[in-house]
């Protein structure tokens, strides 16, 4: 089971937010070795979305993304930095994570589309909850990308 906590910027506790920017350092920087600034200057305007499991008793981040207002990033909302951790990978946790977000991005800003650049291995799965892919596919920290929109 997944407690998934949807929160702005200054309302993650500390801990919270420490260990979100942790995985997001251990998933797409060491995991992935794309060397990057991570901290890009858009969380603190996102909404974020955390996704908690108890894994032998202690409470774990398992999946996380973030979500940018439309007009901050693109004409679009976006959902980014989205990532499952290693040990909730294969447990439907990024599954609920998109539907999640999905739905937490689509009450906060209704009407808008949804962006997303996301890595080319994952079209089908983007694809399987209305993403379709825009534009040519491109490089990005040497991983193929694509925009989708939904």
């Amino acid at each position: 089971m997944t407690e998934w906590q949807w929160l702005d910027f200054n309302s993650i506790p500390n801990a919270d937010l420490y260990e979100m920017l942790r995985q997001r350092q251990e998933v797409f920087v060491i995991e992935q070795q794309c060397f990057y600034s991570d901290m890009d200057g858009y969380d603190q305007a996102a909404h974020h979305l955390l996704g908690w499991q108890s894994v032998d008793g202690k409470r774990t981040l398992a999946a996380y993304l973030r979500c940018i207002a439309p007009g901050i990033k693109y004409p679009e909302m976006s959902l980014g930095r989205v990532l499952t951790t290693q040990a909730a990978r294969g447990s439907g946790a990024g599954r609920q994570l998109i539907a999640e977000g999905i739905r937490h991005a689509e009450a906060l800003h209704p009407g808008h589309r949804i962006r997303i650049g996301a890595q080319s291995h994952l079209e089908k799965f983007y694809g399987s909850v209305g993403f379709k892919a825009v534009g040519e596919p491109y490089d990005e920290d040497g991983i193929p990308h694509l925009e989708m929109l939904r």
